[in-house]
């Protein structure tokens, strides 16, 4: 049983520990046992927790024995993100200029699930300040994906997802705002839920595109982490109120995916896709089609994403980049490229940005008329061999072209700009052994509905029940 502990989801400890199958003393020492077996191979603490998840686990073990009728994921271990804070824990935010820094408040999705009694393992490696594709840090190093070390784990939610599929706790706290928690998701083997905007308060928010959002390796788990987060708070003023569905219900609704109307892009028209993945999404498609939904090929123009990146974006890394130079920090090449970029847009073209997202909104609405979801690759590649703060080059012709860290993203970018939901599910492996994920993009405020479609679609070749060999 213990070997096997590490493995189990929420859902199953939480059923575990009610008939007293196992603790969360025994549940803890397995997890905690084998984040020391694996984050030599790829990476993915930042800080760890240790000794306050075996105090937390023995408290949790008492309540459990004493009859309270406590929350689903009451006693769950849990990594969080090096980007949300944790009262009294480092928060690097990915940069040696924070290397000792301690908050004081908690993040509110963090407050949250702590009042439902998760156990915190540590917090998981993101790049500085999660501005770059992949989880690179000079603070931490490079986090792999878990099924090869060595090849990146995408980012900047990267040390989450790996810790996850590697069996460091069966869920994760992330945070994306423009394919951050799904890229990771993807390259790693999880489930990441993008939820809409609002759904998960920040305090004092100032951008509508990023959210914080859960890491699972089932959809369930990752519907029951946003059922104890999702909510109104006074400090976001984007935050929306809680809707009146559970999003675990949602998830565990049964039946296939009969009347189910899914229309599906294979590029939302990057015009790059890679042939491997191209050929497992297809087949993703034509099982959903075999379970019974009803499938549609869609077309959709969008922006130049890479554009849009720097318009929404620009001048923050115009921001950060003077920030860690007072700091002394040495300064990634793609932050100051970024930086460049952004310090070049006219105030009239960064006006425009609120235009251009309504632009991007209006044309997934027009392309999921008649539709009840729409899914593509999330990314364009599986996972590649980690080489700084971009990546390997794209090889198109024999020439290089945009870097394979940029190039993950642009299927990402464009539902969060929407404010959509989106999430990834795993779709299955390539010839190589590496995961590649299936993005499921719902209409504005219909998380359930899309939790749901994803949900059953996962039934179908339970691709998470394969674990990586680390």
């Amino acid at each position: 049983m213990t070997d096997e502990l590490h493995w189990k989801t929420a859902s199953e400890l939480g059923r575990m520990y009610r008939l007293r199958e196992v603790s969360p003393v025994e549940v803890i020492d397995a997890v905690l046992e084998r984040m020391e077996q694996v984050h030599p191979s790829i990476n993915i603490m930042v800080t760890t927790t240790a000794d306050q998840a075996r105090v937390s686990a023995r408290e949790a073990e008492a309540r459990l024995g004493s009859g309270e009728d406590l929350p689903p994921l009451f006693g769950v271990p849990m990594t969080v993100k090096d980007l949300a804070e944790t009262a009294g824990v480092r928060t690097t935010y990915g940069s040696t200029a924070y290397a000792d820094h301690v908050p004081d408040l908690d993040a509110i999705g963090w407050e949250r699930l702590k009042e439902q009694g998760v156990i915190l393992l540590g917090k998981t490696t993101t790049p500085e300040f999660g501005l770059l594709g992949v989880t690179e840090s000079k603070l931490t190093g490079s986090t792999s994906t878990p099924w090869r070390p060595g090849y990146a784990a995408g980012g900047s939610s990267g040390g989450a997802a790996a810790a996850v599929v590697s069996g460091v706790g069966p869920v994760a706290w992330g945070s994306d705002g423009g394919g951050s928690i799904r890229v990771p998701s993807s390259l790693c083997g999880a489930v990441g839920i993008k939820p809409s905007i609002g759904r998960i308060p920040t305090r004092d928010n100032t951008d509508s595109d990023s959210t914080d959002g859960p890491i699972a390796r089932t959809v369930l788990d990752a519907a029951m982490v946003l059922d104890a987060t999702a909510g109104h708070h006074p400090a976001d003023r984007f935050s929306v109120p809680r809707e009146a569905r559970s999003y675990a219900d949602a998830a565990s609704a049964p039946g296939d995916l009969t009347g189910v109307r899914v229309g599906y892009c294979h590029d939302l028209g990057q015009k790059v896709l890679d042939a491997e993945v191209r050929r497992l999404f297809d087949r993703a498609v034509d099982d959903m089609r075999a379970a019974g939904a009803s499938i549609e090929g869609v077309e959709i123009e969008l922006p130049d994403t890479e554009y849009v990146f720097d318009l929404v974006n620009g001048y923050s890394y115009v921001d950060v980049l003077e920030e860690l130079r007072r700091e002394g920090v040495e300064v990634w090449p793609s932050i100051r490229e970024l930086a460049d970029r952004g310090s070049r847009l006219s105030g009239r073209e960064v006006h425009g940005v609120h235009a251009v997202k309504t632009q991007i909104y209006n044309a997934f609405n027009d392309a999921m008329t008649g539709l009840d979801v729409l899914v593509t690759p999330t990314t364009a590649v599986s996972a590649f061999p980690s080489e700084g703060d971009k990546g390997p080059a794209l090889q198109v012709g024999g020439h290089d072209t945009m870097p394979l860290g940029m190039l993950i993203h642009m299927m990402t970018e464009p539902p969060s700009h929407a404010g959509l939901p989106a999430l990834s599910v795993p779709g299955g492996f390539t010839d190589q052994g590496l995961p590649i994920g299936v993005q499921f993009i719902g209409r504005l405020w219909g998380d359930a509905d899309v939790i749901s479609v994803a949900a059953r679609y996962e039934r179908l070749n339970a691709w998470h029940e394969h674990h990586p060999a680390l």
